[in-house]
């Protein structure tokens, strides 16, 4: 795993760089975020092929779990993939509804993420 910092005026975001899955369930995903905070970034970027699958699957409840975590210590999360490869409408539902939101967005790329997050 490698961190690349994005850098605009006062903002700091932290991109994480990593081709295995690094995030498998809400304590990774928590372990990540405050390994991130005490390092001055609230706010990750994260590829969706970091994250476990199961993510995805909503009846699983980690999304839910670990969503909270970032709501709760107020970092801002913006998972970068292609999510139409998500069938369901629940996921596209939730996809959606996160997207209206500032705290956790799904984008298609790392440019929107860092647009996304400068603001």
């Amino acid at each position: 795993m490698k961190i690349e910092v994005h850098q605009s005026e006062a903002v700091k975001i932290a991109e994480v760089i990593s081709d295995v899955i690094i995030v498998t369930n809400a304590e990774e995903g928590l372990q990540l975020m405050v390994d991130l905070y005490y390092q001055d970034f609230d706010k990750i970027i994260i590829p969706e092929q970091s994250v476990t699958p199961d993510f995805f699957d909503l009846k699983t409840g980690i999304a839910g779990e670990i969503l909270q975590k970032f709501s709760n210590y107020r970092v801002q999360l913006v998972i970068v993939g292609d999510f139409a490869k998500y069938p369901g409408q629940r996921i596209q539902e939730f996809i959606y509804e996160s997207n209206k939101g500032r705290q956790v967005n799904f984008l298609g790329t790392v440019e929107e993420a860092v647009e996304r997050l400068s603001k």
